[in-house]
């Protein structure tokens, strides 16, 4: 297979989508001619979810998240507990990994995850502190598919030939990744489900001829995201510590959630003014005052959303609408002022289970307890302020609400390094 004359960026995002050996020869060919970095397992943190230090950052200090990613699905076949011969596979994997490739955005950052139904297979619970419930519907106009596999495993780099190269070992399609014989996956776990993304400036735009997206090509070159603007501020998210679990067998896991959103951004662009979608993304405020210019990059390390979380009855009045970022607010801070959820989300062209190319939203987001996640996604439902103010309704003028779909949510685990692989409920 050929792939067209595109950009190199859209051609290496194409190659991680599409997965394939002839994929994987393009992407070489086009990516950097210096070496990716192998990997010393003794050098990798014991959290899984350690990132940030080993990512760029922006001139505000915020995270830039790889630009290439990878969501793995994973199944046990079977009932009961994985076997010994599972939990051997398994880790020989993972150390193969950790051989192969630096732990890094020019290597390859990896975490493996664990559902509640893959701790359903043990005779013991896991423990009280430990706050893993089944994932749920989170509005009344949502009815999402909830991914129930047992594990999920995240792939994410810049390099595209590193991530590629990666993702076919580790599916048994090839022996080796940079020169590291990687034995597949699929001998402990059949992959159920492979979803692909990417986030950083210029390739939403480069990617932006998908359904779901206006013909007039209306993303911004400079947005990580389709929908225009800066995300993730330094300010506005949980640090690692926050999110961190700190006590019991599994101190220094977290929890982890991840939501796949269709978008529609149709009339996001065609009927709304860059002044309404300020409103809708930030709040009335950040418009009234001109705070944000262009994707936001001005704002630094600081969205300013807590300047008007207390507004938004005011500005629903005034204003007939209401902001995202102002209402998730409310619920993702604790009473000492810190944030509360880390988010690391990033783009898609994936229509899981069909070839279609459609504008969607991988949503990861870490937290100690799931019930943060699901206080902060009620708190967006914004359901107080539809009944206070007739304008704002259940979906119009309500956020982003109007322009996002829920179709997947799961409801997992991450734990420290040292029980990556197939921990039972109570590892200690």
């Amino acid at each position: 297979m050929r792939l067209p004359d595109v950009s190199r960026r859209e051609a290496l995002r194409t190659a991680v989508a599409l997965g394939s050996a002839s994929a994987l020869s393009a992407c070489l060919d086009r990516e950097s001619s210096e070496p990716v970095p192998t990997g010393d397992p003794d050098a990798k943190p014991a959290r899984q979810h350690a990132w940030r230090a080993h990512v760029r950052h922006d001139d505000h200090g915020n995270t830039q998240l790889p630009r290439h990613q990878i969501l793995l699905y994973l199944t046990l076949d079977g009932d009961g507990p994985p076997s010994a011969t599972d939990r051997d596979a398994l880790a020989a994997t993972l150390d193969a990994l950790d051989s192969a490739y630096a732990w890094s955005h020019e290597g390859l950052l990896h975490s493996i995850a664990y559902s509640p139904a893959y701790f359903d297979r043990f005779e013991d619970a896991l423990p009280e502190d430990i706050d893993l419930p089944e994932p749920t519907a989170l509005s009344p106009f949502e009815s999402p598919t909830f991914d129930r596999q047992d594990a999920v495993l995240h792939l994410a780099s810049d390099r595209s030939d590193a991530l590629l190269e990666a993702d076919r070992a580790l599916r048994g399609e090839r022996e080796t990744a940079n020169g590291v014989s990687i034995p597949p996956l699929t001998d402990a776990l059949r992959v159920d489900s492979r979803r692909t993304g990417f986030v950083g400036a210029g390739l939403p735009a480069q990617h932006q001829d998908a359904e779901g997206i206006p013909e007039s090509r209306p993303v911004p070159e400079a947005s990580p995201l389709f929908m225009g603007f800066e995300a993730g501020f330094r300010r506005n998210q949980a640090t690692e510590d926050y999110v961190t679990l700190e006590s019991g067998p599994f101190a220094g896991g977290t929890t982890k959630v991840i939501a796949n959103l269709r978008q529609r951004l149709d009339d996001w662009y065609d009927e709304q003014t860059q002044e309404e979608r300020v409103m809708e993304m930030f709040s009335p405020g950040h418009a009234a005052e001109g705070l944000v210019e262009g994707v936001g990059d001005n704002l630094g390390d600081d969205s300013q959303i807590d300047r008007f979380v207390d507004d938004i009855a005011d500005h629903a009045a005034e204003y007939g609408r209401v902001g995202h970022a102002q209402k998730a607010a409310r619920a993702n801070r604790d009473d000492d002022g810190d944030v509360r959820l880390l988010r690391r989300h990033f783009e898609s062209t994936d229509d899981i289970g069909s070839d279609q190319q459609v504008a969607s939203l991988h949503f990861p987001s870490l937290q100690r307890r799931v019930s943060a996640f699901e206080s902060v996604r009620r708190a967006m439902n914004g359901t107080d302020v539809t009944e206070q103010t007739p304008a704002v309704r259940q979906r119009v003028n309500n956020g982003i609400l109007e322009y996002i779909f829920v179709r997947r949510r799961g409801y997992f685990l991450v734990p420290p390094r040292r029980h990556r692989v197939f921990p039972t409920p109570r590892p200690e």
